[in-house]
């Protein structure tokens, strides 16, 4: 529809709509409306364009020198500039009130050097306290021609379903076509002819818009004002005219006017979810009981796996879901013989095979018994001819794009009437709104599954129990702006039985954000094992996101816990702060952190906290999204947080379960979330071993030596000759390459055994191929065959290399310090 969106210069009578082609999808309509004293008093751009005529031209003229007005085109006679080719009655009748219901037409322009040009045209009669009379459409019938490739069929009328309910919201969308009018004169037309419904054109390849055809409009306008008239008669005690009685043509438009009544009705009660399983229900129910006895609904195995699938016709391979069965029979008795869930193939001279290959419904007027035995033949062991022999049955396709998703079984009971053509059209328009509310579904479902694999491929799988801690996690969607987001936690395993916590929240939803948060995720990761610290570790985060575009920010703690110092170190970036849990006395506090600038904003700088734990603490860190709620301070939702995180719990995944069910209480969440709580549990100082080794080769024999005793001290002998071999290797190489200070020598005892070697020098030490004939080059090859898991980082006075050791089966873990 023309919308007064541009700007043109007047091309001269007649011209204008072959200068400028209408848009593709777009029709530009001319809009006029005429007053009580027959003139213009609104003239569209579309209407300059297409008549020729400038607005302040228009606007105060007589309507009838403007518009396609004379008489029908009859042979013999010269045609005036404007002419009815007689398809539909003349507007000029309209224009001088001869015609009180809307009507349409086909006009032809004759302008000066050109050739005559097809005008399809509307016009609308308006009635009440107002100035206008009339409202008229007209649009150029070149570019609208069926046939043409363009269009299939053009249907004017008056749409009795749109996305319009009300007076209201058809009052500020009328303004689009009518510019120059207020709200308040729009609503004033509204109201005059809101029964009808909302001016519409049928335009499409592929999608056929509810409308009420031109002839049904004009019938049910003349139809009201022939009763009209008849009442008045009665009243005036005169006899009725013979030409206003018409009860056929009444039933006929009673007929009509329930079956789009109906469609209006499973229109607005379809599409309600974009819930595939909730939609298949929706549609199976809105037909029964009012339509039909019996509906069987048959999907494709891919779209009810909410997958993608090959366009193109189903053959008899293809296998066909029974989604949802609805009936107006006893309960059961349709359970057990087509169950729900069953997945079948349709052989080709079944009546259902016609319908999924054709695309089109296909009408059994009464089921015979040949035919309800050929039926019940692709039924192993059950006899289904009771259920459907003597029925009435209607196949029709749910169909989406011009692609058969599937289709429903129709039956009414032998005692109902059959179904008949009327019933064909019905069921089809019923078919082509229920299938493309099943396509959106099924893309919704088939993008949410991407959405969540991508979601589930980025976040971690983080074992429960690490050095010395325990840990629960927790990830929910979001639900009401969608399913994807860019919340993650994380655990990243460091050296010195040290481990670091992340949470962050990228801002915004979609693919696009759950992309960014598994960049930042990776790169966390990656600077984690370097050791940085947390203040340095997101200084370079930030600038990364910088480098990445300025498109997104995001929010970022993170925290380092060191279980032999009872110390975490933390750094925030723009989040909301952690909550410890002391094991002491059960109290619980918002670690008052510097809150820093959001990942991406750029040159903010970041500083680093120290706290100290004891045995036990609990730390919560989370995303927004669980403590914000919309119209409340997001500080009551810290305040709970800190209160659900202090009650006590019988594990770790069950505290987590309290957390969450204390905040989700509002129902449909606008945010996803990332929780992660841990258990310092810390490591005893008695499970701890350390030494200075002077740089001598002859400390290798020693170091050998206490690790030998220590080891046989932890009740750990089994560990003693490979734990000697690897020690040897790691403390040889750092007395070779070691400066200045003394190589120190670690063993912790937890769920492994843990051994690290430290000396000053900052070059670290690389796996290499070693030859036979090589002198060097196999202690690293030694320690990566032996060890469970071996690495190296920098520090700041130097280097770490580190390997870990299984314990014996046998042995238990050491005792949690848990509270």
């Amino acid at each position: 529809m023309d919308r007064g969106s541009k700007r043109e210069t007047p091309p001269g009578p007649g011209a204008g709509h072959a200068a400028e082609p209408a848009e593709p999808g777009r029709v530009p309509l001319a809009v006029v409306v005429v007053d009580r004293e027959g003139l213009v008093s609104h003239w569209s751009r579309g209407a300059r364009r297409l008549f020729g005529v400038p607005r302040e031209e228009a606007i105060g003229r007589t309507a009838l020198d403007l518009l396609p007005v004379s008489g029908a085109l009859t042979e013999g006679h010269d045609p005036a500039p404007w002419a009815d080719d007689g398809l539909g009655p003349d507007l000029g009748s309209s224009l001088d009130g001869g015609l009180s219901y809307p009507a349409a037409g086909r006009a032809r322009l004759a302008a000066p050097g050109r050739e005559r040009a097809d005008v399809l045209w509307w016009a609308y009669p308006l009635v009440g306290p107002g100035p206008e009379r009339l409202l008229v459409l007209a649009a150029d019938a070149e570019g609208l021609r069926p046939g043409d490739g363009t269009f299939e069929r053009i249907a004017p009328g008056f749409a009795l379903h749109t996305d319009f309910p009300g007076a209201e919201d058809l009052a500020r969308r009328l303004p689009e076509i009518l510019p120059s009018m207020s709200v308040g004169e729009s609503a004033r037309i509204v109201g005059q002819i809101l029964e009808l419904g909302y001016p519409v054109l049928e335009f499409s390849q592929n999608e056929r818009v509810p409308v009420t055809p031109d002839w049904g409009v004009a019938r049910r306008a003349e139809r009201k004002a022939r009763r009209e008239r008849a009442a008045r008669a009665r009243a005036a005690g005169e006899p009725v005219p013979e030409e206003l009685h018409d009860e056929a043509e009444d039933l006929e438009y009673a007929a009509v006017r329930e079956r789009l009544e109906f469609l209006n009705e499973v229109s607005g009660r379809i599409g309600t979810s974009l819930d595939l399983s909730r939609t298949i229900i929706e549609v199976s129910k809105a037909v029964v009981p009012r339509f039909t006895d019996v509906a069987g609904t048959y999907l494709r195995e891919q779209v009810v796996a909410g997958e993608g699938f090959a366009e193109g016709v189903p053959d008899t391979t293809t296998l066909w879901h029974r989604v949802a069965v609805e009936h107006t029979d006893e309960p059961g008795r349709w359970d057990d013989v087509v169950p729900v869930g069953e997945a079948m193939p349709f052989p080709a001279h079944t009546p259902f095979f016609q319908c999924m290959t054709t695309g089109e419904p296909v009408l059994v007027p009464r089921i015979s018994e040949e035919m309800g035995h050929a039926i019940a033949a692709q039924f192993e062991k059950r006899d289904i001819r009771p259920l459907i022999t003597g029925r009435s049955m209607l196949v029709v396709p749910l169909k989406a794009r011009d692609v058969v998703l599937g289709f429903m079984i129709l039956l009414r009971h032998p005692e109902r009437p059959v179904f008949n053509d009327m019933d064909r059209v019905t069921g089809a328009e019923l078919a082509a709104r229920a299938g493309l509310v099943l396509d959106n579904a099924r893309m919704y479902t088939f993008q949410e599954n991407v959405a969540e694999t991508l979601q589930d491929s980025m976040l971690p799988h983080i074992p429960p129990r690490m050095a010395g801690c325990d840990i629960a996690t927790r990830y929910l969607p979001g639900t009401l702006l969608g399913r994807v987001g860019g919340d993650w936690f994380d655990a990243v395993k460091l050296h010195g039985g040290r481990t670091a916590f992340v949470v962050g929240d990228v801002m915004g939803h979609g693919l696009n954000s759950a992309a960014m948060m598994g960049q930042l995720r990776t790169a966390v990761q990656t600077m984690a094992g370097l050791d940085l610290p947390p203040a340095q570790l997101l200084r370079n985060l930030d600038d990364l996101a910088q480098r990445l575009g300025d498109t997104y920010l995001a929010t970022c703690l993170y925290a380092v816990y060191d279980p032999i110092a009872s110390e975490l170190r933390l750094a925030n970036a723009g989040h909301i702060p952690p909550v410890l849990v002391r094991a002491e006395d059960g109290r619980s506090e918002l670690l008052d952190l510097p809150t820093g600038a959001p990942i991406g904003v750029g040159g903010v700088p970041f500083e680093e906290v120290r706290v100290r734990v004891e045995p036990g603490d609990r730390l919560v860190m989370c995303t927004d999204g669980l403590v914000e709620v919309r119209g409340e301070d997001i500080g009551v939702g810290l305040a709970t947080l800190c209160e659900s995180a202090a009650h006590p719990a019988a594990s770790m995944d069950a505290a987590c379960d309290t957390i969450i069910r204390s905040l989700n209480t509002h129902g449909g969440r606008k945010d996803d979330v990332a929780l992660l709580m841990a258990r310092l549990n810390g490591i005893e100082p008695g499970d701890v071993a350390e030494w200075r080794l002077a740089l001598d080769a002859a400390e290798a024999g020693r170091a050998r030596a206490v690790v030998r005793e220590q080891l046989h001290d932890w009740g750990l002998a089994e560990l003693a000759a490979p734990a000697e071999l690897l020690v040897s290797e790691l403390v040889t190489n750092a007395v070779r390459h070691a400066h200045a200070r003394p190589v120190a020598l670690r063993l912790v005892r937890g769920d492994t055994l843990l051994c690290e070697v430290d000396d000053d020098d900052h070059e670290l030490p690389t796996l290499l191929s070693a030859g036979p004939l090589d002198d060097t080059g196999r202690g690293l090859r030694v320690v990566s065959t032996l060890a469970r898991e071996w690495g190296t980082s920098r520090t700041g006075a130097g280097k770490t290399v580190w390997f870990e050791l299984n314990l014996p089966r046998r042995r238990t873990p050491p005792a949690s310090h848990a509270k």
